[in-house]
């Protein structure tokens, strides 16, 4: 394989090569050049810079990048100022060096949020760009879906409260837009001093609310809409008798706002929001917020000078996005509907699976729904163990219930105490309601895993499960990534493609702050899920994307428990090589392994004694030989879906790749010791295109893995080569893969390879949802599946109960056949004017049909569209389906006495 490549040497424009020389490196030049002796062409790009208070560091940074990436070929005038800022950018990332906002250089190149991740992403296709600079812009993205989703939220709100012409002359003083500013950037400087994580949508929300609730009690009521004014016309009764107003007013203030729950009740009930969380927010952030800024109600309303002058200094110390702008509806914050959908569901990851269903909504609503569903599941549960779960407990030989107790008492206190320092020391309240919220979901979960272990096992004893430690310590885990998760899904975010946002909260934190190995995280996701049936969706892919992730790096770390369960099945074996039967790869996926069988293999779950006298064999991993089952499939599917974008033309290098990658993982699996399994699937496909001669470059590799769904670009740019010291994914190909594997590799130039391993059975997943799915094509039409029997369902599913309508509407022992049949039923539809004639009794003149089309473009006839050509094509069908409907109608004659009376003659 040819050695990595070398960067070329940059190219001095014509300008300066006269008068200066290639940059010397910062350890050899220790002062700068001057700015006239900088290599530097182009003057509007040192106006730029000038502007921008750019140091030379980064200048010569960022114009060697332009011109490695953008001088290839012809740049137009007009986009030279938007690369150049955007190369500025990345330079001042890598180096530390960031001399300005992310407002301030958007404003200087005139371009929006948007187009800049636009610019900066096509530059990292023909660039990559460095981790450190992909993370910032991931965090801008973050920060900028959360303030546009809660300013549009706002500006809905506010809507709603404030009456735009108020009848009260002395009220009519009181401008609109200036509460409406002084209210928003109160809300950002409070957003920015109590949250360290400012893109938990939740909170910030919560937060805001509890802004509004301070300034409505500070509003008359005549410029208040109804129920607020009602509800601050209250408090005012609850007043001074006969003051000024203004002084009414102020002292009304400073009595209730710590008091009185009136107004942010009415906003709970108005946006769907958990009151006691939100009161919670009120008392312990809001109100220490509003005393270290110095803003008293006694004072009446803040002066907007004031509170913006503070904001403006934590903007400038963030230096990231100026949100006050959003009032202005200013360019750099707005976007286009191509690039932005926020009020509508986020399109999903992988385009081969089913979209997530739920029905558009806006971020806020989306996330007050997920949480409401949340409650409904939680409200009945119980934050100590029930009867039934303190049956089991007592079942046991050695009972676990103080044990128990006192582990989810000692690791609350962990969570408390993690939460407050990721999310801010102000939070800790918030963060012990939601370990209360995970605990009573944790208590859920056991009970009904210990019923269905019960029924299938017929025994009442758990007590290996139950005085297992790792299996308490991962159950209550599963269930705090659940809850936390559930908190922190902005879903609607579309310039970030992550369905679940990533914040400092995000998995894996809630396995590091409880010192949990993944490996053992990972054998109780499946079993939650089968055990909680009320799960969403999308909760549901979320546990399914942990799972996916433990499987390709976290179970691989060096410390994982993995590595000794397969040194100890290698002994077992007896042999070197063979850690699963090739046999094993074509079995279905799906089994009756539960959380119990997983947590106590290799040992049996519920095993008799075995005499002493007996030698005992190491018994075989049942969670190891689960685990490398679903690496395998996972692996098979990633690799096809690479190879599917890259080999077209070579399918049948697919099965050598898939041998090489599922020999590498079998058989020197100490390769992905703190390493990603698409690591060794890039490197394992590289290999054998190489040794076939197929041109198949390291970096088209690259860029066609970044397309791939839940990829991260630290997988390619940062791969461990050896300890302590990171590299590219060609680095590692050549130092490590390829030295480790040559004679492997070398093998499939031959004509005969060594001998194919077989594909893995692909099934679909294993986990269900109860979620509605959206129609294919469809105009917002869902499909949701029945929850519980009904005596409605019964009657349907049985035909001997229906009625003749419904009878004639449901297609009973038939199948329709293939797709094709569907579609000229559809096009027949689309197409007929004919109609169902109704009986004498019936005055109205006939009516057209409506036509829904399901599986072709288009929209209902009603919204005047011209119907498809073609229709003399289907006239023949039309005739046949002539019988078919005269069959219908002596139908309803027949069984005259179910119609309803407009059907009968």
């Amino acid at each position: 394989p040819p050695p990595p490549p070398v960067m070329a040497p940059t190219r001095v424009p014509r300008k300066a090569e006269a008068t200066c020389s290639a940059p010397a490196s910062a350890d050899a030049a220790p002062s700068p050049p001057a700015p006239d002796r900088l290599p530097f062409a182009e003057t509007d790009f040192v106006a730029l810079c000038d502007v921008l208070r750019v140091p030379d560091s980064v200048r010569v940074t960022a114009w060697q990048s332009y011109e490695k990436v953008f001088t290839r070929g012809t740049v137009e005038d007009h986009l030279k100022k938007e690369l150049w800022g955007i190369c500025i950018f990345a330079a001042a990332a890598d180096l530390d060096e960031m001399t300005f906002t992310f407002t301030e250089l958007l404003k200087c190149l005139s371009i929006s949020i948007c187009r800049f991740i636009d610019l900066i992403e096509e530059k990292d296709r023909i660039d990559t760009i460095s981790t450190k600079v992909d993370s910032i812009i991931l965090r801008l993205k973050t920060k900028y879906d959360v303030l546009f989703a809660l300013y549009q939220k706002f500006e809905r709100t506010w809507g709603q409260i404030y009456v735009e012409q108020p009848s009260d002359q002395n009220s009519s003083e009181l401008s609109s837009s200036l509460v409406l500013k002084l209210c928003w950037i109160t809300f950002l400087l409070a957003k920015g001093k109590v949250l360290q994580i400012e893109d938990d949508l939740v909170i910030s929300f919560q937060l805001l609310l509890c802004v509004l609730d301070y300034f409505i009690k500070l509003l008359p009521p005549a410029v208040l809409k109804e129920p607020y004014k009602s509800t601050v016309s209250a408090l005012s009764a609850n007043g001074s008798a006969r003051t000024p107003r203004r002084q009414n007013r102020s002292i009304r203030a400073s009595k209730q706002t710590d008091t009185d729950t009136k107004v942010i009740e009415e906003l709970c009930k108005e946006h769907d929001c958990n009151l006691d969380e939100v009161k919670n927010v009120y008392f312990t952030s809001f109100i220490p917020f509003l005393n270290s800024v110095g803003i008293t109600a006694s004072s009446g309303l803040p002066e907007v000078e004031s509170i913006s002058s503070k904001y403006e200094e934590m903007y400038l110390r963030n230096k990231d996005i100026d949100a006050r702008l959003f009032l202005e509806k200013d360019e750099t914050l707005q976007y286009r509907t191509e690039c932005l959908q926020l009020e509508r569901t986020p399109t999903k990851n992988n385009p081969n699976e089913d979209s997530p269903g739920g029905f558009p909504q806006t971020p806020v609503r989306t996330a007050m729904n997920t949480i409401q569903q949340l409650m409904m599941i939680l409200n009945s549960a119980s934050d100590e163990p029930s009867d039934n779960l303190m049956s089991y407990f007592n079942n046991c030989t050695a009972n676990p219930t103080q044990d128990i107790l006192k582990r989810v008492e000692n690791l609350g206190c962990v969570f408390r105490e993690r939460f407050a320092e990721a999310v801010g020391q102000g939070c800790i309240e918030i963060g012990s309601q939601r370990y209360r919220l995970g605990v009573r979901l944790y208590y859920r979960v056991m009970e009904s895993i210990l019923k269905s272990e019960e029924k299938r096992l017929s025994i009442h004893n758990f007590s290996k499960l139950l005085n297992n430690n790792i299996f308490h310590l991962s159950l209550l885990a599963c269930a705090l990534e659940v809850v936390t998760a559930t908190y922190g899904t902005p879903r609607n975010t579309s310039l970030n493609d992550r369905t679940i946002m990533e914040t400092d909260l995000s998995f894996p934190w809630i396995i590091r702050i409880f010192d949990l190995k993944a490996f053992d995280l990972y054998k109780v996701i499946e079993s939650f899920i089968k055990a909680e049936p009320n799960l969403t969706r999308e909760m549901i892919k979320h546990l399914e994307c942990c799972e996916h992730r433990i499987m390709e790096s976290l179970a691989w770390q060096s410390d994982s428990p993995l590595f000794e369960l397969i040194k100890q099945s290698k002994e077992r074996d007896g042999q070197a090589d063979q850690l699963e039967p090739a046999s094993y790869l074509t079995q279905p996926t799906q089994h009756n392994h539960t959380a119990a069988d997983l947590y106590l293999s290799p040992s049996s779950a519920y095993s008799t004694a075995v005499p002493d006298s007996q030698p005992q064999r190491p018994q075989k991993s049942t969670s190891l030989s689960l685990f490398y089952k679903k690496v395998y499939w996972l692996a098979y599917i990633r690799l096809n879906n690479l190879a599917s974008r890259l080999l077209p033309d070579h399918s049948d290098l697919v099965h050598l790749i898939w041998t090489l990658f599922h020999d590498t993982l079998q058989n020197e699996y100490e390769l992905m010791k703190d390493r990603h399994l698409d690591q060794i699937m890039m490197c394992s496909m590289y290999g054998i295109c190489k040794v076939k001669n197929i041109d198949l470059k390291f970096k088209t590799i690259v860029a066609a893995y970044k397309g791939l769904p839940n990829t991260n670009q630290e997988t390619f740019k940062c791969v461990l080569i050896r300890e302590g010291r990171y590299d590219s994914i060609i680095v590692f190909y050549n130092l490590v893969f390829m030295q480790k594997l040559k004679t492997n590799i070398l093998q499939y130039a031959s004509n005969r390879p060594p001998t194919l391993s077989p594909i893995p059975h692909i099934p679909q997943s294993p986990y269900k949802s109860n979620s509605p799915l959206r129609v294919p094509a469809g105009n917002n039409i869902y499909i949701s599946p029945l929850k519980s029997p009904s005596k409605f369902s019964e009657r349907l599913l049985s035909p001997n109960k229906m009625t003749p309508g419904s009878r004639i509407l449901v297609s009973i022992g038939e199948s329709f056949g293939t797709a094709e049949k569907f579609q000229k039923i559809n096009q027949m539809m689309c197409n007929s004017d004919r109609h169902l004639k109704r009986g004498s009794e019936m005055s109205a003149g006939p009516k057209p049909l409506k036509r829904l089309r399901f599986d072709i473009e288009g929209q209902d006839e009603a919204d005047g569209r011209e119907p498809l050509s073609g229709e003399s094509k289907f006239q023949q069908k039309l005739a046949e389906m002539t019988s078919t409907r005269t069959r219908i109608q002596n139908q309803k004659l027949n069984n005259g006495a179910d119609m309803s009376a407009p059907d009968q003659k």
